[in-house]
């Protein structure tokens, strides 16, 4: 499915395609109905409390890029935390190092920042990585390898970052309240544990 696609069939901005999804040019701004090769439709499909659940974690994997492996084994991880699963899983998904270089703004999208991290672009703690997935814990430092231009955007406030050395620090975990989405975390635990 094309990216502007799932945008559609979500009915929500995703930002798959950076740039592109801020400007008129949007599919979602131009062609605001599902896609289906039968044109808009009057009324939405009536879903099941099923539909809603798995509607709701095909949107996540899609928002951060994600297969259902990856995204079932990082669910199983934030279920072992003492923390609430919903928000442990959000952080989890937020400090992917391929998250945390589109939110720093070296990337204009979290697919661009996977491939910049598969070309090795970015070191954390003086250690090359080039796995996307990483996750990222507190106090580490990541740097660029090569020089990329920033990006205008809101850092979020968990994430220090220096312009100059062309470094940024995890300070803190994120808290709920700072994670720019709009995925309800309580129909994904409601679909793992059916």
């Amino acid at each position: 499915m094309d990216k502007c696609a799932k945008c559609r069939k979500f009915q929500t901005k995703l930002f798959l395609k950076g740039d592109r999804c801020v400007t008129p040019k949007c599919a979602l701004t131009r062609r605001n109905y599902r896609p289906g090769q039968h044109g808009p439709k009057t009324t939405s499909p009536r879903r099941s409390e099923y539909g809603l659940q798995l509607l709701e974690k095909q949107k996540a994997k899609a928002e951060y890029g994600m297969r259902e492996r990856q995204f079932s084994n990082l669910f199983s991880k934030a279920g072992k935390s003492r923390k609430s699963t919903g928000e442990e899983l959000l952080k989890l998904l937020e400090l992917r190092l391929d998250n945390v270089i589109y939110r720093i703004g070296w990337a204009k999208s979290r697919a661009h920042a996977r491939q910049l991290i598969t070309h090795r672009f970015f070191t954390i703690n003086e250690n090359t990585v080039n796995i996307p997935s990483y996750s990222l814990k507190m106090k580490d430092i990541i740097k660029q390898r090569k020089h990329i231009e920033l990006i205008k955007t809101t850092v979020p406030k968990w994430i220090k970052i220096d312009p100059k050395n062309t470094l940024a620090e995890i300070s803190r975990e994120p808290a709920r309240e700072e994670i720019e989405t709009d995925l309800d975390e309580q129909l994904i635990i409601e679909f793992y544990s059916r």
